[in-house]
């Protein structure tokens, strides 16, 4: 039977009806499948571990599974510039880094920019902490700035890499405490400890988890947060020793763009939830991270606040591209 005009109107609005009540509909049971979470790095780095921590808590609360997928390249930013064009449906989410995903476009074109990202939940950090080996003659912060005073430049120190937030706290910590250090970067981590462990250098950037990590084979002598890591009572902080130095590595989870909002939303619940979880804190604690909660009535003030740190960072740094 062919439609008269006004059926074929009512049987349009009646498609355009269940179109727009689609998200709405999806977001109140969401999520219904297994949820694909990109890390745009390798396996086995602290994007991957906390992801393999928050993966059995998402499925306590959820009933549903998270499919832990690698996607590395250029320090994140092959995937970052990807995310835009992947499905926005709530099932693929990937994991962002601060100062990465702010420092990146300011230092080259990678194909996004930082505003493209649309992250709904800041979940940890890992604090920068300056380490030495357990036989250095160094003891205290205090000893420190006193030995890189002494021989400006000479003092050489290990970190994760280049403009990484290990660099950063280095450039920092020498402009606070008024002295010169030579900073040595490294393709991560693992080769940094090394390079500490080794004798190589004098001393080290890395991060709570390192020294976690390492125990007692490295002394921290100092933690970049605002009161004393709960694992590390020993390690005093910047702060407590006149240096207003609070910082590390943040962990985040983001979504496609065009993510309805009420499942970004759904999808921030979750994470929360799952931050607030005891086994997990501990879990977390126990490896070095400190908890963060910054979902999306925080967003907005939060990456003003980093971008515009970052941002004088990178200029007094001139890692801005020109």
């Amino acid at each position: 039977m062919a439609l008269t005009p006004r059926m074929a109107g009512i049987v349009s609005g009646i498609a355009t009806a269940c179109l727009l009540a689609t998200p709405a509909a999806h977001a109140a049971d969401y999520p219904e499948k297994t949820v694909n979470y990109i890390i745009p790095f390798g396996p086995g780095g602290e994007s991957d571990i906390s992801a393999r921590l928050q993966e059995p808590v998402f499925k306590a609360l959820t009933g549903q599974s998270v499919a832990i997928q690698y996607k590395p390249g250029a320090g994140g930013a092959a995937s970052w510039a990807q995310l835009n064009g992947m499905a926005a449906d709530g099932y693929t989410v990937m994991g962002t880094n601060l100062p990465h995903i702010i420092l990146q476009p300011m230092q080259k074109s990678v194909g996004y920019q930082t505003d493209d990202l649309t992250t709904v939940f800041w979940f940890h950090y890992t604090p920068d902490a300056l380490l030495v080996t357990s036989e250095s003659p160094i003891e205290t912060l205090e000893d420190f700035v006193e030995a890189a005073k002494a021989s400006p430049g000479r003092t050489t120190l290990s970190g994760s890499g280049t403009n990484s937030a290990n660099h950063l706290a280095q450039q920092q910590f020498d402009k606070l405490a008024g002295i010169k250090t030579t900073y040595i970067p490294f393709g991560g981590t693992g080769p940094s400890n090394a390079a500490l462990l080794g004798n190589q250098v004098a001393g080290s950037w890395g991060y709570t988890t390192v020294k976690m990590k390492l125990g007692d084979q490295v002394r921290c002598l100092a933690v970049a947060m605002e009161e004393r890591h709960p694992k590390l009572p020993d390690c005093p902080t910047f702060k407590e020793q006149g240096y207003d130095l609070v910082g590390g590595a943040y962990r985040g989870v983001a979504v496609p763009k065009s993510t309805p909002a009420d499942v970004q939303a759904k999808l921030a619940d979750i994470l929360a939830k799952i931050n607030a979880d005891p086994g997990f804190i501990q879990k977390m604690e126990d490896g070095g991270f400190a908890m963060l909660n910054i979902g999306p009535d925080k967003m907005a003030d939060f990456m003003a606040e980093m971008k515009a740190h970052y941002g004088a960072l990178a200029a007094e740094m001139g890692i801005v591209k020109k």
